[in-house]
């Protein structure tokens, strides 16, 4: 059975930081697209930011809205992603969920985590 399972969410300051971490379990997702979105009340889902595996190296794409603040990694022996999240703003505030997808041309996401909620006071 294929799993993600986000951890790391919680509440703080504006200005202060998290990290959010997304273990996988039942396959290895070390060749697959890894995603992070995040769902405000009341607004719909939207794409954090993700990292694509190449023999070169991994390639990371982040929305305008966190770009520079965020970042996301991967250890694939761990089988787990992760989200760095610096500067947090109110406006971060959401439930975060990481998501997978065996490549690039893939045109959806299969797996989903459960969320975790992030929360940054003002």
């Amino acid at each position: 059975q294929v799993q993600l399972v986000e951890s790391g969410g919680g509440l703080v300051q504006a200005g202060g930081s998290l990290r959010l971490s997304c273990a996988a379990s039942g396959r290895t997702f070390s060749r697959a697209v890894m995603g992070w979105f995040r769902q405000a009340p009341g607004k719909e889902r939207e794409f954090v930011a993700l990292i694509s595996f190449s023999w070169s190296g991994s390639m990371t794409y982040y929305a305008d809205s966190v770009k520079g603040r965020f970042t996301i990694s991967r250890d694939n022996v761990k089988n787990t992603v992760y989200l760095q999240m610096n500067t947090l703003k109110p406006e971060d505030t959401a439930v975060y969920y990481c998501a997978a997808k065996d490549s690039a041309d893939a045109p959806r996401y299969d797996y989903w985590g459960q969320g975790t909620q992030v929360t940054v006071s003002s």
